[in-house]
């Protein structure tokens, strides 16, 4: 059980997310719902309330698209807590149209990779002081159809929105596998895990910003994995006692599309060590956040 500890959890107002703070409040676990919009949050917090009346439930107002907006979640967070057991890198924009973050980043690549991998560093030192604690972050299928372009990561020189996605899907793969990597190497306790919900009929499945015909929605929810089986690899990610570091967890049926969870194959190239490490570098670079891993430890 996970009774006392305590989990983030992006993006967790709807679909995958709250799908995933329904399993973690069901272990009694403290859930902070870090959420672009707190109206929706609040009205997340309710529902879950109703399936567990004594969870405690803290909605915060969290951006991923303003670095801003992840300092002050991340000053407000210390606020009240010292400690912090899981960090469930989840939220995810898919294929909107061509839009950039407040601090002039591609809107996916900044939202998906660049603001987790700002919020990880950041939150990082509540996360080493608190025994097994664990950074889950949330991949996708589509990382195998990805490459990072590093000459056009804002989408200067030309956007695809369905390209521009799995590069962001790719980057969360890299990111959660390369910093696993460095906390074995300078000897933290905490450990990274990486996740992918099959293929997931949440409501991110839209046409641009429109939402899909209410018939379309009903056929993908026949050949697609419903949310809350979608959630239980983030749940197993969080979870699982077994797990070392390092894991790519996800569905194991239907060419993982579906199914329960279990451990899985990144494609081969998540594993480039070298696009790894550039891509490591040039995320600190543009977020202007490092890792500690330079200092003493």
């Amino acid at each position: 059980m996970l009774t006392g500890k305590t989990a983030v959890i992006t993006g967790s107002n709807s679909g995958l997310g709250f799908e995933t703070a329904k399993g973690l409040i069901g272990m009694e676990t403290r859930v902070i719902l870090a959420v672009r919009n707190t109206e929706k949050g609040h009205i997340a917090r309710k529902e879950l309330l109703k399936l567990h009346g004594s969870a405690e439930i803290i909605v915060m107002s969290l951006d991923l698209a303003s670095l801003d907006s992840i300092r002050s979640f991340v000053e407000q967070f210390r606020k009240s807590f010292d400690t912090l057991d899981l960090l469930i890198n989840n939220a995810g924009i898919m294929a909107p149209p061509f839009g950039k973050t407040v601090d002039g980043f591609e809107l996916q690549f900044g939202s998906n990779h660049l603001g987790h991998f700002a919020l990880t560093a950041l939150l990082l030192p509540l996360l080493e002081k608190t025994p097994d604690s664990r950074i889950v972050t949330v991949s996708s299928r589509a990382h195998s159809r990805g490459s990072i372009d590093f000459s056009n990561l804002d989408g200067a020189t030309g956007y695809q929105a369905k390209k521009f996605y799995n590069q962001s899907k790719l980057a969360n793969l890299y990111f959660a596998l390369e910093l696993d990597k460095r906390f074995k190497k300078h000897g933290f306790q905490t450990i990274s895990v990486a996740c992918h919900p099959g293929v997931s009929a949440t409501n991110i499945l839209k046409l641009g910003n429109r939402e899909i015909p209410a018939v379309l929605k009903s056929l993908a929810n026949l050949f697609l994995q419903p949310p809350h089986m979608g959630a239980l690899s983030s749940i197993y990610a969080a979870t699982e006692p077994g797990l070392t570091g390092g894991e790519y967890i996800g569905p194991l049926g239907q060419f993982q599309r579906k199914g329960y969870p279990a451990l899985g194959t990144p494609h081969s190239k998540a594993t480039d060590s070298e696009i790894s490490r550039k891509l490591w570098t040039v995320s600190e670079q543009l977020t202007g956040i490092s890792f500690p891993f330079n200092s003493e430890h």
